[in-house]
């Protein structure tokens, strides 16, 4: 439980809005599908930098562990907490301080979603380009503590290429300023990127810069049905090419997850015919809205003669690309036959055709009639796999993640593309990261924060 007297002295420097604590947490959770209430028995919730500074400063010197919420659309159990946790979250936390038109930025604070930046960029005929399906939850200080990725990294990058600067406060309390707004500044050491996918165990991120782009005038999207692996590769490689720059997102889905998202009880239906052995949603954006439309055409034209597309369709509105995308994004279709055992990594495309192969004939051995679905975001190497867990065993997780996990190691591929370490994958992380790199981790973890108290046991 916590300690009386911290409490007493939380509730004496904050303001009562600030303190959540017994019935006025009923109805709160800690997991992704809000499934599970909240353990902890004390919930902060500072509205300014200076109100996160004092909390930290007074749990530090209890050394009191805090454990950070966002929007809470982590899948690691990053946000997991025990009755002796406190949580701090920054919901209060919510303006968009300043967009600034001719600097291309926007300064906001950390707990402003991903989505209501997004509608206040493009309202000022701006773009926040960062995009993921959780987009309304999400918020943009857990988006950096967890260098999120989502659908369009393969031309704009992780959220670490979208911040300029930021604002975070250590452990002890303390408030580093590093709000840069300047795309190039090499002034020394780039401390805004210690913080940035530490997943809050170096630092809780109040503020942040942010890089903003001119909003594009159109948007094509596509969706294929392709014969197969290697013509997926090749197209991806000719998509990019022929649209100079303009390949936004190149989405590929495995025969299992498009049958699921497009029959019922899914409200999706198949846009091309199923039975070919791999589809994939193509978007490009532009700024020459006939220019963009008809050199979009041409590729897609030009695959299907070359043999890399059997058929497909293009969206003619807006509203017909949407519906394109919700087919991707309707990852809960997964979920029909209980929490699934869902895994993010990455693969060199070289290798990932072997990989999924061997997984699913893993799965298989194991279970004959396991239910497994891969897709994902094949520009940058990032495929999501999910198993249903109808059918396995109870204690089967153990043998699963050894099955997906341990042929990256063969391979240089990557235990987490995207959703973090957390608590889940922690036993893991050795197959991604050399003993020198995990030593270097535990070293900065000391250094900044010698009490262990901000999120104690995430990562390392």
């Amino acid at each position: 439980m916590i300690d009386p007297s911290l409490l007493a002295r939380l509730k004496a420097a904050l303001p009562p809005e600030a303190l959540l604590a017994g019935e006025q947490l009923a109805g709160r959770t800690e997991d992704w599908m809000h499934l599970q209430p909240m353990r902890a028995t004390l919930l902060l919730r500072p509205g300014s930098t200076a109100e996160v500074s004092t909390a930290l400063a007074l749990c530090h010197g209890a050394g009191q562990a805090v454990i950070t919420h966002g929007g809470l659309t982590g899948v690691v159990h990053g946000t997991d907490t025990t009755q002796s946790d406190v949580v701090l979250s920054l919901e209060r936390m919510r303006k968009i301080e300043a967009i600034e038109p001719l600097q291309r930025v926007a300064l906001v604070e950390a707990g402003v979603t991903l989505q209501q930046l997004q509608e206040a960029a493009d309202e000022r005929g701006l773009a926040f380009p960062l995009d993921l399906g959780a987009r309304g939850n999400a918020t943009l200080g857990g988006n950096a503590a967890t260098n999120a990725g989502g659908n369009r990294v393969l031309r704009f990058g992780m959220t670490r290429e979208m911040v300029l600067g930021l604002e975070a406060v250590l452990a002890d309390g303390t408030v580093i300023p590093a709000l840069n707004r300047l795309i190039k500044n090499n002034s020394g050491y780039d401390l805004k990127q210690i913080f940035i996918g530490s997943e809050g165990t170096l630092g809780v991120i109040t503020r942040l810069v942010l890089r903003l782009r001119e909003k594009p005038a159109r948007q094509e999207v596509a969706f294929a049905a392709v014969p197969g692996f290697d013509a997926l590769a090749a197209l991806l490689k000719h998509m990019d090419r022929a649209l100079e720059g303009g390949l936004s997102a190149f989405e590929v889905m495995w025969p299992e997850f498009y049958e699921l998202v497009t029959t019922p009880p899914s409200g999706g239906r198949p846009p091309v015919p199923h039975g070919a052995p791999c589809y994939v949603l193509i978007e490009s954006l532009g700024g020459d809205s006939a220019a963009d439309a008809e050199r979009f055409q041409a590729a897609l034209a030009k695959a299907a003669e070359d043999g890399l597309v059997d058929d497909a369709v293009v969206a003619k509105s807006q509203a017909e690309g949407a519906a394109l995308w919700a087919l991707r994004d309707d990852v809960m279709q997964t979920a029909r036959w209980g929490l699934p055992f869902a895994f993010d990594v990455s693969v060199p495309i070289a290798d990932m055709r072997a990989y999924v192969e061997r997984v699913k004939a893993d799965l298989r051995t194991n279970w004959p009639n396991v239910r497994a679905f891969v897709f994902g975001h094949m520009g940058d190497g990032n495929l999501h796999v999910v198993v249903s867990p109808d059918g396995l065993p109870a204690n089967a997780r153990p043998a699963v993640e050894r099955i997906v996990y341990a042929p990256l190691q063969q391979v240089g591929g990557a235990i987490s593309a995207e959703h973090g370490i957390g608590l889940e994958k922690k036993a893991w992380l050795s197959i991604s990261r050399s003993p020198a790199e995990i030593d270097l981790m535990r070293t900065l973890k000391r250094a900044m924060d010698p009490k262990g108290i901000l999120n104690p046991g995430r990562v390392i």
